[in-house]
């Protein structure tokens, strides 16, 4: 029972990342564009993309064999990617890009997880 207690809370996590992922979109698409380069905008739509991407995968994580594991790396994934792509693309620092890829390999790592 506390298993599927703890894999119910990644669909209102899913919830507020949808939620999340259409407002970041908004803003990308009416706000940024205006006033970022091509090369930024692209970066701030990927992001977007994969943050849908992930928030769906986030809905099948209560089906998955080891909810929480999968559960927590396509977090920490989400965070690791998007949150250092959004961050780059909003405030124009690259700080944080050298945890990009980490987050993609944690991504990566959620999907696998879900297979086992």
């Amino acid at each position: 029972m506390a298993n599927l207690r703890s894999a119910e809370i990644f669909i209102r996590i899913a919830g507020v990342s949808g939620f999340l992922a259409v407002a970041l979109g908004a803003y990308g698409s009416h706000g940024l564009r205006k006033r970022v380069d091509d090369k930024t905008y692209e970066v701030f739509q990927t992001a977007n993309r994969y943050h849908f991407i992930h928030t769906l995968a986030l809905l099948a994580v209560p089906m998955t064999r080891h909810p929480t594991v999968v559960g927590v790396l396509l977090l920490i994934g989400m965070l690791g990617f998007c949150g250092t792509c959004y961050f780059s693309a909003l405030f124009g620092l690259k700080t944080l890009n050298k945890f990009t890829p980490y987050g993609g390999m944690m991504l990566m790592a959620g999907w696998l997880a879900m297979a086992f």
